[in-house]
């Protein structure tokens, strides 16, 4: 039996090199081997694509996106966001405040990495949340239901390459490690550090939890109300209260030394990402040649396969290989032009709420992960340390025989992958999350490229 899975595969290798191109053709072959007869069968089927708005989408995350950006062919995103901050259970200040009066407060914005021009004068502002944030995490939320739009707490004007920070700061090495971190540090009233040290005296049980936490505080919505052109990928936002407080020196002597509290979004907490999307009527048109993919939450590809046809061709065979490679077009050569999206997931269309509200990974039975290759401009299976054509077997298998008559409907993805290696060197998949940086690509749909070439197999003759 070995030597007769040995021989049918290389049969399927073989006829697989040697493809068609007819719209729906077939091609079959069959060995002889002690006295076992196998024939192998290569259909050639045409699958559907189209591009397809996203309402929003799944981001349980503690990073986001703030500012504006315009692409010629992608259109315009605006992105916000609003956070509540981690409290220790049983916060209290470390010292006590001179006179019990707090000196101010800063709102910090942490970054490495922007889209578009760093340069362009660009002005944030934030503004208090009035009411409980609820546990939503899609990305279509609506900041005026949380909080008064009229009634601002700060703003900063600033650029995401900040020219008045020195060279020799922003090149600075320690221990191997950089010590620069942009940042847009934000003055807030000093009256919302005074609420904060006078709750603590007056209702401390406002800080005994999180959830009394949220009440107190809500959290801050962050926007940008001034320029167009670039986008910053938030890493970390604190909120930071100083004051000044006597201490006792060493020898005896009263010093006044400043202090300062600090509040942090962490995974313990909700932030709410908001992006928005216009000019993308031209991505949706139906086009003959390419579908389009642009992230955060813009556009995806819709795959139809034709699940119930190839079903007829197959009936009383085994379902061997479907390959499966989306190719991408040349990117645009202007400018500050979007970025490829680096991976793609590939499911079912049904299964997409659900696969990521649980956390899941690929499997590679009914969930695909593909990597961009920039040498061929196509996206190939990922596997834990190289890089293969996708087969999809498993997949259409199961939807012939469980979806009575329908076509396979897949969406394709971009996201962001985590993993770890072990002690062979072999890369595994940790996490899987959609990709929340500004991208774009087109994804080839001419005659040549959804050609889907199917190969089955029999033993016991055709």
């Amino acid at each position: 039996m070995k030597i007769r899975h040995l021989i049918l595969g290389l049969c399927v290798g073989i006829i697989v090199l040697g493809g068609c191109d007819d719209e729906w053709s077939s091609v079959g072959t069959s060995i002889q081997e002690d006295g076992d007869k196998i024939s192998v069968n290569v259909d050639t089927f045409r699958f559907e694509a189209s591009t397809v708005r996203l309402d929003s989408v799944y981001a349980r995350t503690t990073s986001g996106l703030l500012g504006e950006i315009y692409d010629p062919v992608y259109g315009m995103l605006k992105s916000d966001y609003i956070s509540q901050f981690y409290c220790p259970e049983d916060f209290r200040f470390a010292y006590t405040p001179k006179g019990g009066k707090i000196d101010s407060v800063e709102f910090r914005i942490y970054y490495t990495s922007w889209a578009g021009d760093s340069l362009v004068p660009m002005r944030v502002q934030v503004y208090l949340i009035d009411k409980p944030l609820e546990k939503h995490f899609y990305t279509n939320v609506n900041p005026a239901d949380y909080c008064n739009m009229q009634k601002p707490l700060g703003s900063k004007a600033y650029t995401a390459y900040d020219r008045s920070v020195p060279d020799s700061v922003r090149s600075a090495i320690v221990n191997g490690e950089a010590t620069f971190y942009p940042q847009i540090n934000i003055t807030l009233p000093q009256e919302l550090g005074q609420k904060f040290y006078d709750e603590t005296l007056n209702n401390p049980a406002s800080f005994d939890n999180q959830e009394a936490f949220n009440r107190f505080f809500p959290g801050l919505y962050v926007t940008n109300t001034f320029g167009s052109g670039n986008v910053i990928n938030v890493d970390l936002s604190y909120l930071h209260i100083y004051y000044s407080c006597i201490v006792e020196g060493s020898v005896g002597q009263d010093s006044l030394v400043s202090r300062m509290e600090k509040f942090n979004v962490t995974q313990e907490v909700i932030q709410l990402n908001r992006f928005q999307h216009t000019d993308m009527s031209s991505l949706l048109q139906p086009d003959e040649d390419f579908t389009y993919l642009k992230t955060p939450a813009g556009v995806s590809t819709r795959i139809v396969i034709p699940a119930s046809q190839i079903a007829s061709a197959v009936e009383g065979r085994i379902l061997n290989n479907v390959p499966f490679e989306p190719s991408a077009m040349p990117q645009e050569s202007y400018d500050y032009a979007l970025t490829v999206p680096p991976y793609l997931l590939v499911l079912p269309e049904d299964s997409v709420k659900s696969f990521f509200e649980n956390g899941s990974i690929e499997d590679n039975n009914t969930s695909y992960l593909f990597a961009y290759n920039a040498s061929t401009r196509t996206y190939l299976y990922s596997q834990s340390t190289s890089y293969s054509v996708m087969n999809l077997s498993n997949l259409l298998k199961y939807q012939m025989e469980n979806a009575d008559g329908k076509d396979l409907v897949l969406l394709a993805i971009p996201v962001s992958r985590q993993t770890t290696t072990d002690g062979y060197g072999n890369i595994y998949t940790t996490s899987l999350s959609h990709y929340l940086y500004p991208s774009g690509v087109k994804l080839r749909k001419d005659a040549e490229k959804r050609n889907i070439v199917v190969t089955s197999s029999k033993y016991g003759g055709r």
